[in-house]
């Protein structure tokens, strides 16, 4: 079965539904996670990808535009970094995204967010956001109080990878704003024109010495992603008003 096949299998197994979401309806925020040269700068590390693709040229031309869009309303944007303390590499994973590397940076068409009144940058050492946003020493919270300072009734979700970072942070989101950790809150909401997963398939996979476990057709991973997600009660956007 070829991977288009596969994809084809599963988009009628599980489907999903996008929507327009309109960000004028309720105080929203933007959430950017790990759109770093680690992940998403063609030849910039162990995971980084090693030929253009068009998936993740596609989410950081989209995160730009709409990172402007937001930055221009004066609205609030957040932006993960994954950032790991040097030796220290995250299982099962080669080490990524060092600091000091510049691996663990802002894509070139990003790096105006550090400069940015309406962003927060956050720095985290693990695949979930809401966790890496966790104070060690006094359990304080980045993200919980980012979206509570700013009343928040809404965030945009955007990033890499669908099906591991940005899927993890969004379901832990909607724990915690289920258990009342953010009482305005309401929609979590994907934008999935913003969102890419990294690609090996099967074959390729082989042929690097990995196990076919590794086999990570990117395609279907990101539609498993959004699945997820909207299972859990995210809401999948196509574009935004």
């Amino acid at each position: 079965m070829t991977d288009a096949q596969a994809l084809d299998l599963v988009r009628g197994r599980l489907p999903v539904a996008l929507a327009a979401f309109d960000t004028g309806a309720a105080a929203t925020g933007l959430v950017v996670v790990d759109e770093v040269n680690g992940f998403a700068t063609t030849g910039a590390g162990n995971l980084a990808p090693a030929a253009p693709n068009a998936q993740v040229d596609r989410m950081v031309a989209e995160t730009d535009r709409l990172a402007r869009e937001f930055a221009n309303g004066n609205r609030p944007i957040a932006a993960f970094l994954d950032s790991h303390e040097p030796g220290k590499p995250e299982p099962p994973y080669p080490p990524h995204c060092e600091r000091g590397t510049g691996e663990d940076e802002l894509v070139p068409a990003l790096k105006w967010l550090e400069d940015c009144p309406q962003a927060t940058l956050i720095r985290k050492d693990c695949i979930n956001g809401f966790v890496g946003a966790v104070e060690r020493e006094t359990g304080h919270n980045h993200i919980v109080r980012w979206v509570n300072d700013h009343g928040l009734q809404a965030v945009v979700v955007v990033g890499i990878c669908t099906d591991i970072c940005v899927m993890d942070f969004v379901l832990t989101m909607l724990s915690a704003r289920n258990h009342g950790l953010m009482p305005g809150l309401k929609d979590i909401v994907v934008y999935e024109p913003a969102c890419a997963t990294y690609d090996l398939p099967k074959e390729a996979a082989v042929g690097l010495g990995l196990p076919e476990t590794a086999s990570h057709p990117q395609d279907v991973t990101h539609h498993l992603g959004l699945y997820f997600m909207a299972s859990r009660g995210a809401l999948l956007a196509s574009s935004l008003e």
